[in-house]
């Protein structure tokens, strides 16, 4: 019996290389993304490339009440979902201080809300099946506060220690959770973000990886029930620096790599 696979922000960087390999893994796909023309044109793709059924949902994650109505959306079609990827979400560059709030909130929204909801929603299916595998795609950011993207480090964290809490929860049956927790990726996320010319993305000092390596080093991580999967030599140290350094030096350097 085929799998479905749900990927939020399935159109650019590692939603998009996620959806190829499911798609090559002959999972059939439900893609999520705000930009709809867009979205047709992956679906077509997939479809065409790897013969696999694609439905596509334009939504914006953002906004409340966007995660419920896709899992409503879905269940009136009894489309049943075997492994859930919350990719979707965004950064953005500055003091908090300054920045726009309503912008924090969606990010928020986005980065925090509307995964724990979808995760919420299709959990319960899954239990109901004991099977299922879910992924949230955390970062390295997620192992340390960052002065200047504050929020997003701050969303991060939540996901990491959300993901690592119900996979300890879920022990007893045949769910698994995985959190991916890549650093710098080469994506539309920094020019969104404004980091696309500080340190954090100097491919020499980060360990810029591809969207394509990220992808795969997270689907293998996925596929074998891993808790917690770091793509890259360079960021798997991360987090055992962070661990031995003096806090007030760790913000210092992270907020350090959001300058050019």
């Amino acid at each position: 019996m085929t799998k479905t696979v749900l990927i939020t922000g399935a159109t650019t960087g590692i939603g998009y290389e996620l959806a190829k390999l499911f798609a090559k893994d002959k999972y059939d796909l439900v893609i999520i993304a705000r930009n709809g023309s867009k979205l047709k044109e992956v679906s077509d793709e997939l479809v065409k490339d790897f013969r696999v059924n694609v439905k596509s949902i334009s939504k914006d994650l953002s906004k409340t009440l966007s995660a419920e109505e896709i899992y409503q959306e879905l269940n009136k079609e009894n489309i049943n979902i075997d492994v859930l990827i919350n990719n979707a979400g965004f950064g953005s560059l500055g003091a908090f201080s300054e920045s726009d709030l309503s912008n924090d909130l969606e990010m928020i929204q986005l980065n925090i809300t509307s995964l724990v909801v979808l995760t919420k929603l299709f959990m319960s299916d899954m239990i109901r099946n004991n099977s299922g595998k879910i992924m949230n795609v955390a970062s390295t950011a997620a192992f340390q506060p960052g002065p200047f993207m504050a929020i997003y480090y701050a969303t991060k964290s939540f996901v990491l220690h959300f993901s690592e809490a119900i996979a300890e929860e879920l022990t007893d049956t045949q769910i698994t959770v995985t959190a991916l927790c890549p650093g710098p990726v080469i994506t539309e996320f920094q020019n969104r973000a404004g980091i696309q010319n500080t340190k954090l993305v100097n491919r020499k000092i980060s360990g810029l990886m591809s969207a394509e390596e990220v992808a795969e080093i997270g689907f293998k991580g996925l596929m074998k029930g891993k808790r917690i999967v770091i793509p890259g030599i360079i960021n798997k140290v991360i987090p055992l620096l962070v661990r031995l350094s003096p806090r007030k030096f760790v913000a210092k350097v992270a907020g350090s790599l959001h300058k050019e």
